[in-house]
């Protein structure tokens, strides 16, 4: 899948911080597979273009396209079918459920349109010292043990674009570079793009482009 941005900009940014950014209001094709890493601050609309790629925000100008089609322009059936079998995400809010169980969390995913069979949740669970948080209740994880829940969530459906932002926050620096690991293994069997914002350069992450929002 290529991603192309058309001259985008929030609607709600100040025009100093589009006139100073590498991305707002700039034209950028994005080639299948490649790995773009967003670097910026809080308040330039990181996780907006986050929201806007997943097409949950449509409150700026210009288009972004999707193998030619612009996510605006879908149908709710069709951005349904990219969010199912095209673009999976890493939100930063997470946007798990609480009373549910670890696996359950993982496993709803999985079982909407399944790319692993189920026992690959407990050898990346296992990989990332939560195997055995999988059957309790999601509420009495850390912060730091439900953002490896996402992560490996994420990791259970068909995509050919990962969003990621923020993914890592949480986690020490052994747990972000094993996080990283089988995100990157992942992109490399499904030849995917990756595309990931945080506040700072992740030297761990290797990005094909670096752009400065």
């Amino acid at each position: 899948m290529t991603i192309r941005f058309e001259q985008v900009k929030p609607r709600y940014l100040e025009a100093v911080k589009i006139e100073s950014s590498e991305v707002w209001n700039k034209p950028i094709d994005i080639k299948q597979g490649k790995h773009l890493h967003i670097v910026a601050p809080s308040g330039r609309g990181k996780t907006s273009l986050i929201h806007f790629l997943y097409g949950i925000r449509k409150d700026y100008d210009g288009n972004i396209l999707m193998d030619d089609r612009g996510i605006r322009d879908l149908s709710i059936e069709e951005l349904s079918s990219l969010r199912s079998s095209k673009v999976s995400i890493i939100f930063q809010d997470l946007r798990l459920f609480p009373e549910h169980s670890a696996f359950q969390n993982i496993e709803v995913k999985r079982a909407l349109n399944p790319f692993h069979a189920s026992s690959r949740i407990r050898e990346m669970a296992t990989k990332l010292g939560i195997e055995a948080k999988l059957e309790k209740p999601l509420r009495t994880c850390s912060y730091g043990e439900q953002q490896r829940i996402a992560i490996i969530r994420a990791l259970q459906q068909p995509f050919d674009v990962l969003l990621m932002d923020e993914p890592f926050s949480h986690l020490d620096e052994q747990n972000r570079q094993i996080a990283m690991q089988l995100i990157s293994d992942e992109a490399v069997q499904r030849n995917a793009t990756l595309i990931l914002a945080d506040l700072k350069k992740i030297d761990y992450f290797q990005a094909d482009q670096i752009l400065h929002l």
